[in-house]
């Protein structure tokens, strides 16, 4: 049957613990959120030039538009592996409007937070390009962006290797820890 969920295999958060590994999954660019800042900040710009600080993931040169046009990634295949190799998922949040600041809090039980430590995975140069040209503070970056992490996992430590190895393309990126509220952005 599609669509249906068994009780026992349903990731809501509820079983996240102080000391799981928050697992980033890479994003191909700005996904499907924060257009609006993005064509402000970038309206004066030529779109169609490929320009020197921009790069796909080949790392070749691309324009504007193009790294506009990055098609949203679809993580069912990666959530699929990790299940598949008994990755013990306890908690999956898609980083969509409200960026890392707001998305990732809606899974955590109550007394529990995050830190992420930027730096320990690539931020598309697109991101880069518009907190130069406007001027965007970090805070405003990380509320509003993907900042080049698509989906967060959350797993007990003890499942990291495995994950790894069930799906590659990812990024040890913080911890859950009791006592906090919301995500706290290292570096």
């Amino acid at each position: 049957v599609d669509g249906v969920v068994q009780r026992d295999k349903i990731i809501d958060g509820s079983r996240i613990q102080a000391g799981d590994v928050i697992l980033g999954l890479p994003s191909s660019g700005l996904h499907t959120n924060g257009f609006t800042l993005a064509r402000h900040v970038l309206a004066n710009e030529n779109w169609q030039t490929p320009h020197s600080e921009l790069r796909n993931a080949k790392n070749e040169m691309v324009s504007i538009g193009e790294a506009f046009l990055a098609p949203h990634r679809c993580y069912l295949q990666e959530v699929q592996a990790l299940g598949d190799a008994g990755v013990d998922v306890r908690g999956l949040a898609h980083i969509t409007g409200g960026g890392l600041i707001d998305n990732p809090p809606r899974i955590f039980p109550d007394g529990m937070g995050a830190v992420l430590r930027r730096g320990t995975w690539t931020e598309p140069s697109i991101f880069g390009l518009m907190q130069k040209l406007g001027q965007i503070s970090d805070e405003e970056m990380f509320h509003v962006f993907n900042m080049g992490l698509g989906m967060l996992v959350i797993i007990p430590e003890e499942d990291v290797a495995r994950a790894v190895t069930a799906v590659g393309d990812l990024h040890v990126v913080g911890e859950m820890l009791a006592g906090q509220d919301g995500v706290e952005i290292l570096g």
